[in-house]
């Protein structure tokens, strides 16, 4: 199974308040010019048939608990891939009031995908390190988010 996770992980994107430049670059890493469907990528509709978790966009009051809701339901052993500043420092936003903070603040991230947006061979080389993260974790006990929790 880790060796299946390392060689085609699926992903789910989830849009936490971007300015969708970053979604533009997954496209276009999915895209036949930079093809990373021939690896094994693939992007998912579910997060409850997806490893990695891909957050995108600067963390809003209103998406925090929908991003806890949806890294509950992707299955362990996952992963969270930041893409772009925004998750990760929250960027140009950084003192708006609508805004909660990077992404670290609410759920573990594994790897950052640097840039404003970030080129895809970037994006590529980000989902494959936590592909390998993936695969390394092994038959971790995966992690359960109460609905308490997602409340609070």
């Amino acid at each position: 199974m880790c060796y299946c996770r390392r060689r085609s992980p699926w992903l789910f994107h989830l849009n936490s308040g971007s300015c969708n430049g970053c979604d533009i670059e997954i496209v276009a890493a999915l895209a036949p010019r930079y093809d990373a469907e021939q690896l094994g990528v693939r992007l998912e509709g579910s997060p409850r048939h997806a490893d990695i978790l891909c957050v995108t966009g600067p963390v809003t009051r209103n998406a925090v608990c929908a991003i806890k809701t949806v890294y509950g339901q992707v299955c362990g052993p996952k992963a969270v891939v930041a893409i772009g500043s925004c998750p990760a420092t929250t960027n140009v936003f950084i003192d708006s009031r609508t805004l909660d903070g990077p992404l670290g603040k609410h759920i573990p991230v594994d790897v950052f995908v640097p840039g404003c947006p970030p080129r895809p061979d970037a994006i590529i080389e980000g989902v494959a390190k936590a592909a390998q993260i993936l695969a390394e974790r092994g038959d971790e006990v995966p992690e359960v988010i109460t609905a308490a929790e997602v409340q609070a």
